[in-house]
């Protein structure tokens, strides 16, 4: 355990142990861990359970685990980097980017059929990163999610190449004219996309030296390196069918039952560069990103971005919360009190997110129940690692949030 200021109570800290070591103790988790960093500093770190039950291999501070939609913000973060290069304005349609974006079509109010659409305008990129573009995920309701179903449009590992997935979406309408409503999609992989027509680099290329590498994430990429499988953690489930299954009650008679693992892994040898979900990190490489956030663009003596870029995209770009604007959707964070910034959730009244917290905060998890959160009011940066899809099953990252700032004593 680091050394503890007076800014944190130990006995407190030590609850948070307490409360990972019990979802291990009830087979809810495999294993996790958390860091906590204040003002710059580490305050607290502990890592329990397993990355692999079938082989007893312990959960690490080195583990490697797929962060999913945490992978969102790191997109955003690359398309800013662009934005402050001059490169485009984030009100520019996806046409100017992508080809087969620039007749759309929506549906229809209560479309019965995939068929029953009018003209629509291009979502922006702006519209892109907030999750009002009109696109949707496979995993939600209505017609778009199960057209994109039938289709596995999900931007997996092992779907080939990124411009021909979009170039898939692109054949679909949008399930609601953009900016009318919010709903969770596949737009940021759209977005690596864009990333890399404007830079000429593929997206893994881009992320590795634009972004992975002034910040010294080692171990952080779209697939797993050579030789390091033995420290790719194990993804469970407990439902009885898919894992991805957001909206499910099938749940199954295993709380951890294998989903994934080294050695017979997508991740393994990948194809797909998805820019909505498709990462893996560890947990301090993943801290040195959130850091670099919170700071304001600059992380391992290099600047990514400029503070008041940084400060532009923790601010809210709905109108108002999440849940005033309609969604349909499964969502990583609560939607009441919540609004949504440049790849991330941000709140505005921690009372209506039932959530202990600080207006502000930002924050994004993954589908795997991963988590983060920046509370810039405290200099507070937090990252929770573990491996068990749907994020949905357990209130693990409310409870988490809640422990940790109750140890925040001055």
């Amino acid at each position: 355990m680091p050394d503890v200021n007076t800014t944190f109570e130990q006995t407190r800290l030590n609850h948070i142990c307490t409360w990972m070591d019990s979802y291990v103790d009830q087979r809810k988790y495999a294993g996790s861990s958390v860091v906590v960093f204040h003002q710059g500093r580490e305050v607290f770190f502990h890592a329990t359970g397993l990355r692999d039950v079938e082989d007893n291999l312990s959960f690490e501070r080195d583990t490697l685990v797929r962060i999913y939609s945490m992978t969102k913000p790191v997109t955003s973060v690359a398309i800013m980097m662009l934005a402050e290069q001059g490169l485009f304005h984030l009100d520019a349609p996806l046409s100017d980017f992508v080809p087969g974006f620039d007749n759309m079509q929506a549906l229809v109010p209560d479309a019965q059929r995939l068929d029953q659409t009018q003209d629509a305008t291009t979502p922006t990129v702006h519209q892109l990163l907030i999750h009002t573009a009109g696109f949707s995920y496979p995993f939600n309701p209505g017609l778009l999610p199960a057209a994109m179903d039938d289709q596995d449009l999900l931007f997996k590992p092992n779907q080939g190449l990124l411009k021909d997935r979009v170039a898939d979406l692109a054949d679909l309408p949008l399930a609601f004219q953009p900016g009318t409503r919010w709903e969770y999609s596949v737009s940021l992989d759209v977005l690596g996309r864009v990333i890399e027509v404007v830079s000429g680099k593929s997206l893994d290329v881009f992320f590795e030296q634009e972004v992975f590498a002034p910040l010294n994430m080692r171990n952080s990429g779209f697939s797993v390196a050579t030789g390091a499988g033995d420290r790719f953690a194990s993804l469970y489930t407990p439902l009885a069918g898919d894992a991805m299954a957001l909206n499910s009650a099938d749940a199954g008679t295993d709380t951890l039952r294998l989903v994934d693992r080294a050695g017979h892994s997508p991740f393994e040898n990948t194809t797909t560069f998805s820019g909505g979900g498709g990462l893996i990190s560890t947990i301090d490489d993943y801290a040195r990103f959130a850091e670099m956030l919170r700071t304001g663009g600059t992380g391992n003596g290099h600047r990514l971005l400029g503070p008041k870029t940084v400060e532009f995209m923790m601010l809210n770009h709905l109108p108002g919360d999440i849940a005033s604007m309609g969604p349909q959707s499964f969502a990583e964070q609560p939607m009441e009190g919540m609004g949504f910034g440049l790849g991330g959730s941000v709140v505005l009244n921690p009372g209506r997110v039932r959530v202990p917290g600080s207006v502000g905060d930002f924050s994004w998890g993954g589908m795997a129940s991963t988590y983060f959160w920046i509370d810039r009011e405290n200099d507070l940066t937090a990252v929770f690692f573990t491996q068990l899809s749907p994020s949905s099953s357990y209130p693990s990252r409310a409870e988490l949030k809640a422990l940790v700032l109750a140890a925040m004593i001055d």
